[in-house]
């Protein structure tokens, strides 16, 4: 199965020494498909971007279900910030990337089980671990060498940044985190050259979610 941007960020949540998408990690991971698919969608030309805003060009919508939904989300003509087409259907995103993955038997999903009385819960796991191992690899090995970053592609630089901006520990810990924050900082830099606007409006959308 060929994974979009989008799908492989939210396997890169789950942390596999744990074996489950740990709860710490998942109040960013809606914001991470938006953002995603946005960057997909900039990286294949169907956006536009124009001093930090963005506008949905007149071509044909992808045919991955997610990437399309997002794709209409983004207003044709006039450019916009980023903000809104990130923050907004956060919900939504993980619904249907998690189903895409359940279909193709990436994922599965239990029966409900109960949380705190009222309240319930589904447990989502990975059938094979070792795919998250690999795309996690594939996004660590440039930071841990210190690849320039005009060397790294633009999905492995939007997940290596995206991740730090969200706070989320399951591809880089927090120590490693601030270990390489000098080439987490470039890998950055280049991002915003290609994308402009979109990783600050992720920034701004997750401290919004986090209420901080």
């Amino acid at each position: 199965m060929h994974l979009t941007l989008p799908q492989r960020m939210y396997l890169l949540c789950y942390t596999v020494d744990a074996g489950k998408f740990e709860d710490a990690n998942l109040l960013g991971r809606g914001l991470l498909m938006r953002a995603a698919a946005m960057t997909e969608l900039s990286r294949t030309g169907l956006l536009a971007t124009h001093k930090k805003k963005v506008t949905r060009l007149p071509v044909a919508a992808p045919h991955d279900d997610f990437l399309a939904e997002v794709f209409y989300d983004v207003a044709a003509g006039k450019p916009s910030g980023w903000l809104q087409y990130v923050h907004d259907k956060t919900a939504e995103a993980e619904e249907t990337v998690r189903d895409q993955l359940v279909k193709a038997d990436v994922v599965t999903v239990s029966a409900k089980r109960r949380l705190l009385g009222a309240f319930s819960s589904k447990a989502e796991t990975v059938t094979d671990p070792q795919q998250v191992l690999h795309l996690r690899t594939t996004v660590r090995s440039a930071v841990m060498s210190g690849t320039a970053p005009a060397a790294v592609a633009v999905d492995q630089l939007a997940t290596a940044v995206f991740f730090v901006e969200c706070e989320t520990t399951s591809v880089f810990t927090r120590k490693e985190t601030r270990q390489h924050r000098h080439i987490l900082k470039a890998y950055a830099e280049r991002f915003d050259t290609l994308v402009p606007g979109l990783r600050s409006a992720l920034r701004d959308s997750f401290l919004v979610t986090r209420g901080g």
